[in-house]
């Protein structure tokens, strides 16, 4: 009698079609394999057929370790991949997923920042010098694209096109779009790339477009730290991460008068219900439309 694979190797076996078939990136990998190394962790029988109870049993133990209604609802969207791919290589029988219930959530509106504070983080790094010319273009770049923070990080050199104004980002899934960058970004990039990229590479080759002084490419977590450092240099105090930034590009686009398809784009969001968080913004603008000009407001 043929032994069924264990759950472990249920999980290899997932975690190979992702990367090599649906060709997810890192990140999403990452994510998907620390989920399921915990759902792992949670069974001592790892060999043992795991139904609905069993599912219910460790949704329950998410909400008694104190994870909140987000992060358990992502728990859950990793399970239903999972067994959807189980059941499709014929691993199981049945997708319990099937009747497992997501935490209800609220939609919270993404922070960003104002315009006056956008100015002032822009204006912090050292232009004069080799590595504030690099934090310059990045910054610069983020607010004009909307890009995630590995998007940016991972863009190589032969990506930023400055004649054209655009760069080109590849995102989730290693799908590909063309972004287009405003005037202040491009002189940035353009100042970056023909005179502080080649000092800080002192004569190395690298096909990444932002670089270290060590010649390696920017991590995310080091352009975390350099964001969060100039942000309290410009007297934000508050969480500055890149996607508070990634949110006040869209929300200022939206406040100009872009349309959600179109943010949906640069953003490279597959869906525009998760781009629909920003109607937060048409709805303000709404409301002053209807404070100034309604005669009974």
């Amino acid at each position: 009698m043929t032994r069924a694979p264990s759950l472990s190797l249920k999980i290899k076996s997932f975690l190979d079609y992702c990367r090599i078939e649906k060709g997810l990136a890192r990140n999403s990998l990452s994510a998907y394999r620390t989920d399921l190394n915990r759902f792992a962790g949670a069974f001592v029988d790892s060999e043992a057929v795991l139904g609905l109870a069993q599912l219910r049993e460790y949704t329950q133990s998410l909400y008694d370790a104190g994870l909140s209604a987000r992060s358990i609802a992502r728990h859950i969207a990793t399970l239903r991949n999972f067994y959807k791919h189980l059941l499709s290589e014929q691993m199981v029988d049945s997708d319990p997923t099937e009747l497992l219930l997501s935490p209800k959530q609220w939609a919270k509106l993404p922070k960003y920042l104002n315009r006056e504070e956008i100015e002032r983080l822009l204006a912090v790094p050292d232009g004069g010098k080799p590595n504030g010319a690099r934090d310059r273009a990045m910054l610069e770049l983020l607010y004009a694209s909307g890009l995630r923070v590995s998007e940016l990080c991972g863009l190589d050199a032969g990506d930023v096109q400055l004649q054209m104004g655009y760069v080109r980002v590849t995102g989730k899934g290693n799908k590909q779009r063309l972004v287009p960058v405003g005037a202040s970004a491009l002189e940035a990039l353009s100042g970056y790339l023909h005179v502080a990229r080649p000092e800080i590479l002192k004569g190395r080759a690298s096909r990444y477009l932002f670089v270290t002084s060590r010649g390696t490419r920017m991590t995310r977590q080091g352009f975390w730290k350099l964001l969060a450092a100039y942000g309290r240099l410009a007297g934000i105090f508050r969480s500055l991460t890149p996607h508070v930034v990634r949110h006040s590009f869209a929300t200022h686009l939206l406040e100009g008068g872009a349309d959600l398809r179109s943010l949906q784009t640069m953003l490279g969001h597959a869906d525009i219900g998760t781009t629909q968080i920003y109607t937060h913004v048409a709805r303000s603008r709404l409301r002053q439309i209807v404070d100034r000009h309604h005669p009974r407001a």
